[in-house]
């Protein structure tokens, strides 16, 4: 089952990994427009697709067809946590290679964003400050890949549920003889 887990996990985290770095060097680390958030989960969901698979390879070829949730559940967390770590590390790479000062830049689309639907300048001084504390933080790597690992890994968590939950029935895509 680990080998199982490796192999997915390398295989989702590979494909959401090369996906993150190369949107990242691609924009010069510039915040995406709207729809770059739907993009970036979109491509989460794709690469975790492996969960999915690698739980049905692992049920039909290793389990004679029959897995139980729990078990199911486990393997799926373990993939999710391999491709979590490797999307971490892509993220880590991507910084040091554009150096861009993502926090700052963040910062800064926040505000412009905010201050373009008309929040008002007290409200806007106090998300500036949150901005600040933000950058304080995110200067610490302890702070800031947990923060990556929490993009990626509750993605993982609904696809380990959703696809041990379908694949705990055996009669749901069978093995083919």
């Amino acid at each position: 089952m680990l080998h199982k887990i490796l192999k997915y996990g390398l295989i989702a985290g590979l494909v959401v990994g090369i996906a993150l770095f190369a949107t990242t060097v691609a924009t010069n680390g510039q915040p995406p427009p709207g729809y770059g958030m739907a993009i970036g989960y979109l491509t989460m969901l794709i690469a975790l697709s492996a969960v999915f698979v690698g739980i049905k390879r692992y049920r039909d070829v290793d389990r004679g067809g029959v897995i139980r949730f729990w078990s199911a559940l486990g393997m799926g967390l373990g993939i999710s946590l391999v491709a979590s770590m490797l999307y971490v590390l892509s993220w880590e790479a991507a910084l040091a290679f554009t150096g861009i000062d993502f926090p700052e830049v963040f910062a800064n689309a926040m505000l412009e964003r905010q201050k373009a639907k008309g929040m008002s300048a007290e409200a806007l001084a106090k998300l500036a400050g949150e901005m600040e504390a933000f950058k304080l933080q995110y200067a610490n790597p302890m702070i800031r890949m947990p923060m990556t690992f929490a993009e990626i890994f509750p993605v993982g968590l609904l696809v380990s549920l959703v696809s041990a939950g379908l694949l705990r029935n055996p009669r749901f895509l069978p093995a083919r003889a």
